[in-house]
């Protein structure tokens, strides 16, 4: 089979500018549960697309964490290349896409570290393993074989055997603030359903819609 003939029709659904929530954060809501009583896997993994000083673009699989008015979380290494990024370029992307639903969601926006409190909160939930990979890997740094991080890993879980593992200080959240967020919804014949959220005040949102 060529590439070009990979394609699916998408009728699931319908999307209308006239019948979604006047705030983005509530038809996301709608459309999270939806997800999760769709029993998804990994809903909650989404695309973070960030630049660097270069404006050069890279992306990669993160995990949400969590949402609110305020934005959406997610947490990781502040000296890997998307810390870096972000630093220098305080703009990022995220993207959901749950093709079991024929759906995307996408959220543009400035990105901020979260308090020191949430990142602790957050780490000190996580598994003993999860928060040793923390202190072991140099994330994004060049490695000359896996054993490098093993190796450190191991260490550390003798170091702390009773599991009191402290958080990194190059380790904690992000939250990524929306200015304009995206509900995609496939339809046949690629005439997709595009709805858009401008925010135009601290509370107010323009919705339009898109063509596809």
């Amino acid at each position: 089979m060529s590439i070009s003939s990979i394609r699916k029709d998408y009728q699931l659904k319908s999307l209308s500018e006239n019948d979604v929530r006047k705030n983005p954060f509530r038809q996301f809501d709608l459309w999270w549960d939806e997800a999760i009583n769709a029993e998804l896997d990994e809903v909650n993994a989404m695309a973070l697309s960030t630049v660097n000083q270069d404006g050069r673009p890279s992306s990669r699989i993160v995990l949400l964490k969590g949402y609110d008015e305020r934005g959406f979380v997610f947490f990781g290494n502040y000296e890997s290349n998307k810390g870096k990024q972000l630093q220098s370029t305080p703009f990022a992307s995220l993207l959901f896409f749950w093709k079991e639903l024929e759906r995307q969601i996408r959220i543009e926006g400035s990105c901020i570290m979260v308090s020191p409190e949430e990142s602790d909160e957050y780490f000190y939930s996580r598994p003993f393993g999860s928060r040793i990979g923390a202190w072991a890997s140099p994330q994004s740094s060049e490695v000359v074989g896996r054993s490098v991080f093993e190796q450190k890993a191991y260490e550390l879980k003798l170091q702390y055997a009773d599991g009191n593992i402290p958080r990194p200080p190059h380790w904690g959240g992000y939250r990524v603030v929306p200015d304009r967020i995206e509900f995609w919804q496939g339809r046949s014949d690629r005439l997709h359903d595009r709805v858009l959220y401008n925010k135009t005040s601290e509370s107010d949102w323009r919705i339009s819609r898109l063509a596809p």
